[in-house]
């Protein structure tokens, strides 16, 4: 393979990881939506959101902190926070009563609609003027790309 795409992708991933770790979406959602959350707040709620890994799984405040790269204390205040703030529950486990998971409010799912359409509204507008071919092809290689960079 050519290195040039591979230095265009590595060059590109870069400008996008800056950007985004600046949470200029998160930061835009709760502006534009006047969400009374915090940031590491709407993090809990968007990871919640996505869910378990595998079947059977719970969405547990370890799994959260884990997605969210902090270790468990810090995990364990931000769930902290996101449950205070109204946004998510602690249930008692299915599997096992002993144990707590975690699920969205009303509150928190409404926050996961508002922060999608916030990103989806910033990501037409990056590719305004771009065919629903293009939209489309681009679409399957990025989810084609996550899924083999995350294995």
């Amino acid at each position: 393979m050519s290195e040039e795409p591979l230095v265009a992708v590595e060059r590109s991933m870069v400008k996008l990881r800056r950007g985004m770790s600046r949470q200029r979406l998160g930061k835009a959602a709760i502006r534009e939506h006047n969400l009374p959350v915090d940031l590491q707040v709407l993090h809990v709620v968007d990871v919640v959101d996505e869910g378990p890994d595998r079947p059977g799984q719970e969405m547990s405040v370890g799994l959260v902190a884990a997605r969210l790269g902090v270790d468990a204390s810090r995990g364990s205040r931000i769930v902290a926070e996101a449950v205070k703030s109204g946004y998510v529950r602690r249930v008692a486990s299915q599997e096992d009563g002993r144990r707590i998971h975690l699920e969205l409010t009303d509150e928190g799912r409404a926050a996961v609609e508002a922060t999608r359409r916030t990103r989806q509204e910033h990501f037409a507008r990056a590719m305004d003027g771009w065919t629903d071919a293009e939209r489309a092809e681009f679409a399957r290689l990025l989810a084609r790309f996550v899924h083999t960079y995350e294995d």
